[in-house]
């Protein structure tokens, strides 16, 4: 959005320099407080000879108006620059307002496909709310490989295989109860699975009896994969159900079950690329001198372990999908694992090795319901919503506008919870704090809901006295706090783009706080209720390419807008 402008202050500013214009191009920035102009230069990183201060007055005095740059102003060693506002404010809200929904969205991802590997919970353990930063993360990353014009491929890859699933067989027999089975699939497998493995710890022999029954599955007998495949189809259901409340639609779910022949053939790729060593009958991949140790590739009794099932595959991912990036999203206690895997893949010398991708993120602490019990994600957004209708509740006049408040409440208590998550940047740990996140102070989900509920009222309380008016004489938004807000509109592509690189989704958290920060501070002074048609007509603009960007980056990080609260 700020190209035209800043190509026009290269083009000068390099004749009355001598400077590089990529030097100058990339030294213009935008200034922390816009006082004295809307982009600026700091005169010595443009590395010319003599005094910084006296050369940027030197050329603020010489610099000449154009249509996009009204003004230069020296302060300092800043070369400062006003830009036409009247022009400025025209194509930001207007390109805001035709281009709704997808302002900011790109095409440079075309013709390109991405595989986002993310939640990818074990069925025969707790769908735990620390599956929640994988699911909310890669998401993100998704949405925003869209709005770049990827073609996307969502994928859970679940852990579905293993002698976890000989153990739950064993256990079912003991503990299991259909009713339990059909009505809550993930919780009632998980209580069998504890029960069993507290028996298993009195008597060992279970284990060997879990062993036995796994490899009747790996054998692919009949009666022993139709109770696997039921545990695991009903689970499926049950967590389709969970992400739809997330607003969350794999593509693809995909599982260690699924991996086939690519594993045989993986290990058939390592033992020819002598990279294996034995040991006592087992099988090891030597990567020592990479500093990534020694890995068990296949126990003594001939079981393929993971690394050989994720090469496996990654082989079979890419002939299926020939995807041009896959990125797997998993926590920081996994980056050996990912990147012995991705290792591994070089040493093979596959033509895709260089399409790797692993996003990290730290843990988060604390995360337990009031009650103080480590819990299910499904009981956590029960909390959340919860607690977010005792808070509606309060402001009686304003919950008896809410259509469904139920749903509200689950909308608001989702924000909470995910805008906590993507506060930081994601490889940090923290501290989960229901009494910080609950409320609609401070910089919290309810907050950016509100920001943009706010915008939906305005539009609202206007509603057939004010029109949405395209052409309105936007030289009428001169005020200060009119113009920041502006600015931080015309920065949304940008702040778009770089984020495709760091794939941080704390970049947009934190570019929704600055714009709801703004336009509270705007709706305090620039009322659209009883004004000069002409000046309304402006500002109810405005708000509502406010209204749009908002709800554009909540969809962004995953979360639905909402519209009266």
């Amino acid at each position: 959005m700020f190209d035209e402008y800043k190509a026009a202050i290269t083009s000068q500013v390099a004749a009355l320099s001598g400077a590089s214009p990529d030097v100058i191009a990339s030294a213009i920035e935008f200034p922390k407080v816009t006082t004295y102009g809307d982009l600026a230069i700091a005169v010595p990183r443009l590395r010319i000879k003599g005094n910084p201060v006296q050369l940027a007055k030197t050329w603020a005095d010489e610099f000449k108006a154009d249509d996009q740059i009204d003004s230069a102003i020296a302060t300092g060693p800043y070369l400062n620059f006003r830009i036409n506002r009247a022009l400025f404010a025209r194509k930001v809200l207007t390109t805001v307002n035709s281009e709704g929904p997808k302002y900011g969205w790109t095409n440079s991802g075309a013709g390109k496909r991405v595989i986002v590997e993310f939640s990818s919970p074990n069925i025969a353990k707790p769908f735990h709310a620390g599956h929640l930063r994988s699911t909310i993360i890669g998401n993100f990353i998704t949405n925003l490989y869209k709005a770049h014009g990827w073609e996307t491929i969502s994928m859970n890859y679940l852990g579905d295989w293993g002698k976890q699933y000989g153990l739950l067989a064993i256990g079912f027999e003991r503990y299991g109860s259909e009713e339990e089975l059909v009505a809550d699939p993930i919780k009632h497998l998980y209580d069998v699975y504890v029960s069993i493995n507290k028996d298993a710890e009195a008597d060992p022999s279970i284990h060997d009896q879990a062993r036995a029954y796994f490899r009747k599955m790996e054998d692919r007998e009949e009666d022993a994969l139709a109770l696997w495949q039921r545990f695991r189809d009903l689970s499926i259901v049950k967590y389709k159900d969970i992400y739809a409340r997330l607003g969350i639609d794999f593509d693809v779910y995909s599982g260690e079950s699924q991996v086939g022949e690519g594993m045989h053939r993986a290990m058939k790729m390592l033992d020819e690329a002598g990279i294996l060593v034995e040991d006592k009958g087992a099988v090891l991949l030597d990567l020592e001198k990479y500093k990534l140790e020694r890995v068990l590739v296949k126990k003594s009794d001939g079981t393929a372990l993971y690394l050989t099932r994720d090469i496996g595959a990654a082989i079979e991912r890419f002939e299926k999908y020939n995807f041009d990036k896959i990125i797997y999203v998993v926590s920081s206690q996994q980056d050996l694992h990912l990147k012995q895997l991705f290792k591994t893949v070089e040493l093979l010398e596959l033509p895709y090795a260089d399409r790797f991708q692993h996003i990290n993120y730290g843990l988060v602490k604390g995360m337990s319901t009031r009650k103080g019990t480590v819990v299910f994600l499904e009981d956590m957004l029960r909390d959340s919503k919860d607690n977010m209708h005792e808070v509606m509740r309060k402001t009686e006049e304003k919950y008896a506008q809410v259509e469904n408040p139920d749903d509200v409440a689950d909308k608001l208590g989702i924000s909470a919870i995910v805008v906590q998550d993507m506060m930081a940047k994601r490889i940090k740990d923290y501290e989960f704090n229901w009494d910080r996140i609950l409320t609609f102070e401070g910089d919290t989900g309810p907050y950016l809901q509100y920001a943009h509920a706010r915008m939906c009222s305005i539009e609202r309380k206007v509603e057939g006295t004010v029109k949405l008016n395209p052409d309105a004489d936007f030289s009428l938004l001169s005020e200060e706090c009119a113009r920041d807000i502006i600015n931080l509109l015309a920065r949304y592509p940008d702040t778009l783009a770089s984020t495709l690189q760091s794939l941080e989704p704390c970049n947009i958290v934190q570019y929704i706080i600055k714009l709801a920060h703004a336009v509270s501070t705007a709706v305090e002074q620039l009322w659209v209720v009883n004004q000069p048609q002409e000046i309304a007509e402006a500002r109810l603009m405005l708000y509502h390419c406010v209204r749009v960007v908002i709800g554009n980056a909540l969809t962004l990080i995953g979360l639905t807008p909402i519209e009266r609260m």
